[in-house]
């Protein structure tokens, strides 16, 4: 099944959505180049590069705390591409699609594996957005206007996105969440019931509901990536916050090589944590024990996200 003739239709769809996603954000920075006067050529790409993550003048009294911001990209990367993987095998008809997520879990090889760190991916993601809030508005980051208000929306953006995908499983919590949640629209003035039953594509959550959702699901995130890349060109233009809440360049060095090196061991950190975790889910697994899987699985998850945000605490 891994390498049936779906899976490579799949990988071709896969490579295309890869090429209209780094055009669009190429699209997105020339846009932003254009609009501040300036053409975008190769050469100056480079350049642009060089000053973006490279030289940038970034305060030296940064700690583990900065390093939220650069966990949420890899996170949201991570869920990126398992969720890519996932959507080799859902099936988005409401006859089917409860069926489709027990197939990936029971079926498909490594499919369990893929939809449980999809799963509690969602969780990390939103334990580091916290974090991340919970440093800027200790730090001041607020005073930024512009990086803030694009973080807000990235969060917003994030919120709803875990909303679909819950509605995905089709399991009777997701249907009563989508009839509960769609039904808060109700209070909006005048519109609010037109406004329900267009998300619900008649007068009930039905099979049209769940498949508008599943686009939804599918394209946002790679509207957020659009997000990103602007919430990060209105934080390099401004400078970051740092501990001594200082903007001059008195206590600045570049970016490169020292916060590569900080932002490297976020990636190598993640990329253990999930080969252990991985590996010790498989041999519980291979002895059967599906239920202790489960339940060692969350519980390490949990266990180790502590361990991280205690770990930041310190430093």
């Amino acid at each position: 099944m891994f390498f049936s003739l779906q899976f490579i239709f799949s990988w071709r769809n896969f490579l295309v959505f890869i090429i209209w996603t780094g055009f669009l954000i190429f699209l997105v920075i020339r846009l932003i180049f254009c609009f501040s006067g300036q053409d975008l050529f190769l050469f100056d790409l480079v350049i642009t590069f060089n000053n973006f993550i490279v030289k940038l003048p970034v305060s030296k009294t940064l700690s583990y705390y900065w390093n939220f911001g650069s966990f949420l990209g890899i996170i949201l990367m991570f869920q990126l591409l398992t969720g890519v993987f996932l959507t080799f095998f859902f099936t988005n008809h409401f006859t089917f699609a409860f069926d489709s997520i027990q197939y990936i879990i029971n079926e498909v090889s490594l499919g369990w594996f893929f939809r449980l760190c999809h799963f509690n991916g969602a969780r990390f993601l939103f334990l580091l957005i916290y974090l991340h809030f919970f440093k800027a508005l200790f730090i001041g980051g607020y005073r930024l206007f512009w990086v803030w208000l694009v973080g807000l929306f990235l969060f917003l953006l994030f919120m709803a996105e875990s909303f679909l995908g819950y509605v995905l499983v089709w399991s009777q919590m997701s249907f009563w969440a989508a009839v509960v949640i769609t039904s808060l629209l109700s209070v909006v003035p005048y519109f609010g019931y037109n406004l329900i039953y267009w998300l619900w594509g008649g007068f009930s959550v039905r099979g049209a509901t769940l498949k508008f959702f599943f686009v939804l699901h599918f394209l946002l995130p790679w509207f957020s990536i659009i997000l990103i890349i602007i919430h990060l060109v209105f934080l390099h233009r401004t400078g970051s916050s740092s501990k001594i809440i200082c903007h001059v360049g008195i206590d600045k060095i570049n970016f490169f090589p020292y916060y590569w090196y900080k932002d490297f061991l976020n990636l190598l950190g993640f990329l253990i944590f999930r080969l252990f975790w991985g590996m010790l889910i498989y041999l519980l697994r291979q002895t059967h024990l599906i239920v202790l899987s489960i339940l060692f699985l969350n519980g390490t998850f949990y266990l180790l996200m502590l361990f991280y945000a205690l770990f930041l605490i310190k430093f």
